[in-house]
């Protein structure tokens, strides 16, 4: 360490912490941003339950009920309703990305609006296809 007063009066002088987690407030854009890097990454996963399901289809009668039965389980079902809110919440996603790339809804408060109408519009559109998929099969 340098020996200059001018040294030694900055290193006794307290520092600013910078904020801690506890204390920090991600901002919504932050966030739907980063679930959109993990809602991309869960897609992958989803896609290979569809090529199993379809591999499974073209394979043998036995060997698609049992993945139906797996897919018709309440693990399975759970799994299936996060891989379509994924799917819903990547796509509006894409939307919003793609509405700022005209340079569009860029402004603070315009940003976070449509960063909550990501997020509120993925959980409806799933809540709805599951809804519509319930009528569909008690039809």
């Amino acid at each position: 360490m340098s020996k200059s007063p001018a040294t030694r009066e900055f290193a006794r002088r307290e520092r600013p912490l910078s904020p801690h987690l506890t204390v920090y407030r991600p901002p919504i854009t932050m966030t739907m941003s980063i679930i959109h890097r993990i809602t991309g990454g869960a897609l992958y996963f989803g896609t290979l339950l569809v090529a199993f399901w379809l591999m499974a289809a073209a394979s043998s009668e036995a060997t698609f009920d049992w993945v139906n039965w797996a897919f018709g389980s309440w693990l399975g079902r759970l799994v299936l309703f996060g891989y379509t809110w994924a799917l819903m919440h990547h796509m509006l996603g894409g939307i919003r990305h793609l509405v700022w790339d005209t340079g569009a809804g860029l402004e603070k408060h315009t940003a976070s609006k449509i960063a909550w109408a990501t997020l509120a519009g993925s959980i409806l559109l799933t809540l709805l296809i599951w809804i519509a998929g319930y009528m569909a099969r008690g039809a």
